[in-house]
């Protein structure tokens, strides 16, 4: 015990005290460890902030401090009357800003223009927010509702037939082709050196397009009928509803475990009826706007939004048949998707706006508007399925492997297990091409389709606004909008992304 005692030190003077430990956390922190912490560094936000300076700063000034608030016309713009150096000129926004939304859709049907943007809005959002439930419902009418009710709130006008008489005239269209380019062949065949192969072959397409003919005569019998006693409308969508919910109640399992279907196929016919009704569909609906009246930003959401439902799953279809099995499907995928991504988009656009109607029949029109987005949703398409290509070739061999193991069938292991982990992998290549599909729709003003851009161009030529500074205004206030609608595309996809990939964080 003495021997631990006589061994044992006690310190009689204290420490020298030592510096402060370097804070690294706060402004102060940031700027010690991120900023200023080497040589290349600090050059580097030297740079950033000389940039900040001769940009944001001008900026401001122009937009804020110089600008000029309110006035009826370019005097109130001008250097001259206000005074100083006049930056942004807001009343002449303030003065074009219907026709920067509306384009020239008529003022007093604007109110659907309205209706319709409220509509998109109350069911984007409950399907945005992920806590919110019966996302299968809200999804249903966005996509597949909402599109039908918007299109005859915009464009208007009224039903003339239903499923029944849709059909008969999709068939009779198919029919008229088939048989005309048989009766053409033949017509070939009197002056061509192959005249016998092609008076046989324009004989046998030409049997085909009358059995075909023959076939859908008691469909086509029964819509001429349903129209000759002005009951077209409801007579039509009662048999419709009756055939569709037979069907369904079939596919469900009959009447074991069918009654599910048919309750919802007749719930859902129901709620077209009341739309039908509350419109006045079967009585002529809404005036018409044409088309070539819509402009500004509602044609740019439009063809955005509708470039980029329609867009995901033609690249998903795409993707899964070039990855197929069948050589027919592959080969055909390949050459879809290599076309159409070596065709400048200004390139599809002429394309479809100027010569797809040459290869259409003479009694079948499509709208320019409807033109432009089937070339662009075909366009988009083909890159969205190399996006997903590569999602699917991410996913290890052994998740389709497993599934085999377990009894799955191809459908339900991509549609479940490959599927949804391929799209995750691929979140951020999807939602730049989103992005970049929204900026890319100004290109529609060069086939005569006025978008925020082309309505902003129309608007520079009104005299009364003429100032130096207006050109400047107007492409600014394009930007800010542009810049909201991408940047927030932007931020929810990295909220996606980091919520979908919980099972990878630290």
């Amino acid at each position: 015990m003495s021997d631990i005692a006589s061994n044992s030190f006690v310190r009689q003077d204290l420490l020298t005290e030592r510096p402060a430990p370097v804070k690294t956390t706060g402004f102060i922190g940031l700027m010690r460890t991120r900023l200023f912490n080497s040589p290349t560094n600090i050059l580097l936000t030297i740079v950033g902030v000389l940039l900040l300076w001769f940009t944001i700063i001008p900026s401001v000034r122009f937009l804020v401090v110089q600008a000029v608030w309110s006035g009826n016309d370019r005097a109130a713009c001008l250097a001259e009357n206000a005074g100083f150096v006049v930056g942004a000129c807001w009343p002449y926004i303030q003065a074009k800003l219907p026709q920067l939304i509306y384009g020239f859709y008529p003022e007093a049907e604007r109110w659907r223009v309205n209706l319709t943007f409220v509509l998109a809005v109350a069911l984007l959002v409950p399907l945005l927010v992920p806590r919110l439930p019966a996302k299968g419902l809200n999804a249903s009418l966005f996509f597949i509702a909402y599109p039908v009710v918007a299109f005859f709130l915009l464009h208007g006008g009224g039903l003339k037939g239903f499923g029944l008489s849709w059909t008969a005239g999709l068939l009779e269209l198919f029919d008229d082709s088939i048989f005309g380019a048989g009766q053409a062949l033949v017509g070939l065949s009197k002056t061509s050196a192959v005249g016998p192969l092609l008076w046989a072959v324009g004989n046998v397409i030409v049997l085909v397009g009358t059995a075909i003919h023959w076939l859908i005569l008691p469909l086509t019998w029964l819509r001429d009928q349903f129209q000759g006693a002005g009951l077209s409308v409801w007579a039509d969508f009662a048999v419709t509803a009756v055939i569709v919910s037979l069907i369904a109640f079939w596919l469900g399992g009959g009447l074991r475990t069918g009654w599910r279907a048919l309750a919802s196929s007749i719930v859902a016919f129901v709620a077209i009826a009341a739309v039908i009704k509350l419109m006045g569909l079967d009585s002529g609906g809404l005036p018409v706007v044409a088309t070539n009246l819509w402009g500004g930003l509602l044609v740019t959401l439009v063809v955005s939004v509708t470039g980029i439902v329609t867009s995901l799953p033609i690249g998903i279809a795409l993707a899964l048949g070039r990855r197929s099995t069948i050589p027919l499907i592959r080969i055909f995928s390949i050459a879809f998707i290599e076309f159409w991504r070596g065709v400048p988009l200004i390139t599809v656009l002429f394309f479809a706006t100027y010569m797809l109607p040459l290869f259409l029949p003479g009694n079948f029109t499509v709208d320019g508007l409807v033109r432009a987005l089937i070339g662009i949703a075909l366009f988009t398409g083909a890159y969205q399925a190399e996006n997903v290509r590569g999602g699917l070739a991410a996913i290890p061999r052994g998740q389709g492997e497993a599934a085999a193991a377990l009894g799955l069938s191809w459908w339900k292991t991509t549609s479940l297990i490959v599927l949804p982990q391929a799209l995750r992998h691929v979140i951020p290549n999807l939602v730049n091409s989103f992005i970049s599909l929204f900026k890319d729709t100004s290109l529609v003003s060069i086939v005569a389709l006025f978008d925020l851009l082309g309505s902003l161009r129309a608007s520079f030529s009104d005299p009364k606004w003429s100032t130096p500074s207006t050109a400047f205004t107007g492409f600014a206030f394009a930007g800010i909008i542009y810049f909201l609608f991408c940047f927030g595309m932007s931020r929810y996809s990295l909220f996606v992304e980091h919520r979908l990939n919980a099972h990878r964080r630290n």
